[in-house]
């Protein structure tokens, strides 16, 4: 008899529709065809090892198994559930009439357990879109499936509740989510605030012109001033995440299995802080069957990479083509993978080998020689995609014991969310560019325009700092960000000035 059961299969961040088609008739084979990997391939010795456990007969026949479309690589283990599935209704254990209007996606231990997936949210949004009337997946990925609307998601903790599920003996509950009420009652919990901090006030100023326009910035400062803690607390300045925004990041996060037990929309805007011995793959994304990187799970947030020199010099070099276009493509003999990877690139490092150069008083054992290859570790195009260069001094004893607290993380992102309706509203017929570090050539043409004496200014500067086409660039764009946080419509000279004054790895005093 044959059967078709549905299933998934992800490309990149988006899922497409798998069927299986399973034929049985006399003999005693078992084929798997439909260019399954090493991982499908084994779903035999699973399902017939969870058929005897659970009591099921084991099929005596002849089973064909086809996944069509038969030209996209089908991998891992997660078609078990459709596979056991259809053997019971080729074999007509399980009535055919139901099966067809649910997709089905999980993973079968040897005792018939449904172990979790990945993707189950893109999976769950392509069965909405085709008109599936519910998806059964595992227990612990009902929370991340049903963000879905208008689709019922079931659960199940094995194999048995799916079949008593299709024959009638029991009903599956569906999970269900409230999105919006869940998704709007966490965005603004935070583990950390501005207020905390101690001193730091020009850098503090400088994070939130970062945060408004959603601009690069790198931290250069001795070991224990705070650039990793100002770092950690830029998320809680940054607009919160859209309902858009959120579901697009959290189907990132679900290809790559990175949600957890708890499953659900991601509330805040991603950190990602990977260690500098990480290769390039793991940044960017690949391998054989194509993951997101780091980049991609930063998507709508933060790359923070600390003690940038350390890494490697492949690694930083692969992060110029997406910090220009937002996003990386992978490309592999068998596939052309595409994934987002629009983020704010936020740095930190020392200034020199020993970590002292510029210290107002711990002495610099490095010599200007020193000093100038350990800078060099970071290209000149790399820096040039980075707005912002801020030095970070160590805070003074009479600050640090100070009961004075700072503005809090509340306050400051009021005046962010302020800046970026009005670059909003800005760019509104333009298509994919929300923000002041997003502009082109042409909206720098036309929404950083400067007066002569800016423009004397901006000369002046560029001479004396010998700066690339591309900082002038940036240097427009951080002063417009500036600008509209005051609430100007004009950039004034002062605007230009303070965005001047944050290329300070351009000047040619730094390193001797």
């Amino acid at each position: 008899m044959l059967t078709k059961v549905y299933a998934a299969a992800l490309l990149g961040i988006d899922a497409t529709l798998i069927t299986i088609e399973v034929n049985s008739s006399k003999g005693c084979e078992f084929y798997i065809v439909g260019l399954p990997d090493s991982a499908v391939r084994e779903s035999q010795q699973r399902v017939n090892t969870a058929f005897q456990v659970l009591n099921f007969k084991v099929p005596a026949s002849n089973i064909l198994i086809n996944m069509a479309p038969a030209d996209i690589r089908k991998e891992g283990s997660a078609y078990d559930l459709p596979f056991a599935i259809g053997i019971l209704t080729a074999t007509e254990v399980l009535p055919l009439e139901n099966v067809g209007d649910y997709l089905l996606m999980g993973e079968l231990s040897l005792d018939g357990t449904l172990m979790p997936i990945r993707g189950a949210l893109p999976i769950a949004i392509k069965a909405r879109e085709l008109g599936f009337k519910g998806m059964i997946v595992p227990k612990q990925n009902a929370r991340e499936a049903a963000v879905v609307n208008n689709l019922k998601i079931y659960g199940a903790e094995n194999l048995k509740e799916v079949v008593d599920f299709f024959m009638g003996k029991s009903s599956l509950e569906p999970t269900i989510v409230n999105t919006r009420e869940e998704f709007f009652s966490h965005l603004l919990e935070f583990d950390s605030d501005f207020a905390d901090v101690k001193g730091q006030e020009h850098v503090k100023r400088a994070m939130e012109i970062a945060a408004a326009g959603s601009h690069n910035l790198i931290l250069v400062g001795s070991p224990g001033s705070g650039k990793s803690m100002l770092a950690k607390r830029l998320p809680s300045i940054l607009p919160p995440l859209s309902l858009a925004e959120s579901l697009e990041t959290t189907k990132i996060h679900s290809v790559a299995g990175k949600l957890g037990k708890e499953g659900g929309l991601i509330y805040h805007r991603p950190f990602r802080n990977p260690h500098h011995t990480i290769s390039s793959v793991a940044m960017t994304g690949g391998g054989s069957f194509p993951q997101p990187g780091e980049i991609s799970l930063a998507h709508n947030g933060i790359l923070f990479l600390d003690e940038l020199p350390e890494f490697r010099r492949d690694v930083l070099e692969v992060l110029r083509q997406p910090l220009e276009d937002r996003r990386i493509s992978i490309s592999r003999v068998r596939s052309n993978v595409e994934y987002p990877a629009s983020f704010m690139f936020v740095a930190a490092m020392n200034p020199c080998p020993c970590g002292y150069y510029n210290h107002p008083s711990h002495p610099c054992v490095c010599s200007p020689g020193q000093v100038q290859r350990y800078m060099s570790r970071i290209s000149g195009p790399l820096m040039d995609r980075i707005d912002l260069q801020i030095e970070v001094a160590p805070v003074p004893f009479e600050e640090l014991s100070s009961k004075r607290t700072g503005e809090t993380s509340q306050v400051i992102r009021e005046r962010v969310i302020k800046a970026r309706k009005i670059q909003e509203e800005r760019y509104q017929k333009t298509p994919g560019v929300h923000c002041n570090a997003q502009m082109t050539t042409k909206l720098i043409q036309q929404y950083a325009k400067l007066d002569d004496e800016c423009m004397s200014l901006l000369r002046n500067a560029m001479l004396r700092l010998n700066l690339s086409a591309r900082a002038y660039d940036r240097i427009l764009k951080v002063s417009r960000t500036i600008a509209d946080l005051e609430g100007s419509a004009d950039i004034r000279p002062y605007h230009l000035s303070e965005a001047i004054s944050y290329r300070n790895l351009d000047r040619e005093d730094w390193a001797g």
